[in-house]
């Protein structure tokens, strides 16, 4: 799982696909929420705001 800026989402999907060779879904975070998870506020490759995960 990966939660990323729209910058590092085509290295989030890569680094999934690498791993788990799958195509992973992907989550607007701006468009959902999660009862029991507060995803993190910034992207796992840098310090912008995170906008997507990766799954």
């Amino acid at each position: 799982m990966y939660v990323v800026c729209k910058e590092h989402v085509e290295l989030a999907i890569e680094n999934f696909v690498d791993e788990y060779e799958d195509a992973p879904d992907i989550v607007d975070l701006k468009e959902t929420e999660f009862s029991d998870w507060d995803p993190p506020v910034k992207c796992a490759e840098c310090e912008k705001h995170a906008e997507f995960l990766v799954v």
